[in-house]
Formats: C-alpha cells, sequence, structure tokens
C-alpha cells in the first residue's frame, strides 16, 4: 500500500518504513500525522481525492532535525567585473512513515 501526500509545498509518494525529507516541522520530536493525502493505492483498490482524501491520514515518525547541503547562486556580470556569490543552507525534517490509515 502506497500514498501521496502533501506537505510543505512538496507532493511524496510513501508507503510503511519510508523515510522522507520533509521542510522544518515545528515540534522537536514525537510522531507526526498528515492529512493531506492525495492518492491512497493498495489491494488493487485506488482511490484519488478532489483535492485530498479526508478518510485517510499518514503517521510518521521524526527521526532528526538537520540543514541541507548549501546551494551557492553565483552571478557575474562580463565586462564590468560585478561578481556576487551567495549561499543557503535550507532547514528540514527526517520522518519515518509508521501507517496509512483509514479514518471512520
Amino acid at each position: 500500500m502506497f500514498a501521496v501526500i502533501e506537505t510543505g509545498n512538496q507532493q511524496f509518494i510513501v508507503s510503511e518504513g519510508t523515510v522522507i525529507s520533509v521542510e522544518k516541522l515545528d515540534q522537536e520530536s514525537g510522531s507526526v500525522v498528515f492529512n493531506n493525502v492525495l492518492l491512497v493505492s493498495g489491494n488493487g483498490n485506488t482511490e484519488v481525492g478532489q483535492p485530498t482524501l479526508s478518510s485517510f491520514q499518514v503517521k510518521g515518525n521524526i527521526v532528526k532535525h538537520f540543514r541541507d547541503d548549501k546551494v551557492i547562486a553565483f552571478k557575474y556580470k562580463a565586462k564590468t567585473g560585478k561578481r556576487l556569490k551567495q549561499g543557503h543552507r535550507q532547514s528540514k525534517t527526517l520522518v519515518k512513515i509508521e501507517s496509512i490509515d483509514s479514518v471512520k
């Protein structure tokens, strides 16, 4: 069984035991519930939400918080000697998916 969830303006295909890296969540540790479930498929059945499925939720545990690799933005203007180097590191959270449950 797998599901497509949305968090932080990104979509992820998850199944039980999957570890995903999402934008930083406010919780320090513990369990997380994703309610924006877009699609659930398993046992020969596929349910698609319009836009979300309110009858399913995905539960996970926070593994750790970390900062992603640095992304360098280098701007260069020819013949003027103008150079600008900027860097950015995004804060992220590692989440292990525990279960895909139906809510009744």
